[in-house]
């Protein structure tokens, strides 16, 4: 039995026997058989309310900027635009050091790179991508 319980912000939430809190969102995502916008948003799939159809969620590619905003991609090549002391060691990355070319990553340390001879893993928020 589905009974909602509140409703703000274009998103009405539901409750669920035993599934408590999901969300129906009053938006454009609609069923790919019904074309129906009644769909319910599970953790791994969605519900057509309507016809019952579920299908996958698909992942979203993960879109990493820079300090600037530029879109950055494996085999860039950055530079940072701060000094960063290296927790663990006495060295410091300067401000205007460039990297060999990076590999995105996943995870709060979004580039693993190499600079002056030691392989790190850098946030994206203290470079900035280097024209080739």
């Amino acid at each position: 039995m589905i009974e909602p319980f509140a409703q703000s912000c274009g998103t009405l939430v539901l409750s669920l026997v035993g599934e408590p809190g999901l969300h129906l969102p009053m938006s454009d995502l609609t069923c790919p058989l019904c074309t129906m916008n009644d769909v319910l948003d599970h953790p791994e799939k969605y519900e057509c309310m309507t016809c019952g159809h579920e299908w996958e969620k698909e992942e979203q590619a993960r879109v990493v900027k820079d300090a600037h905003g530029n879109v950055l991609e494996n085999g860039d090549v950055v530079q940072m635009v701060k000094d960063l002391k290296l927790k663990g060691t006495s060295k410091v990355l300067k401000s205007g050091m460039k990297s060999k070319p990076i590999r995105l990553v996943d995870g709060d340390h979004e580039i693993d790179c190499k600079m002056d001879g030691m392989s790190i893993a850098l946030k994206a928020l203290f470079v900035k991508k280097v024209q080739k």
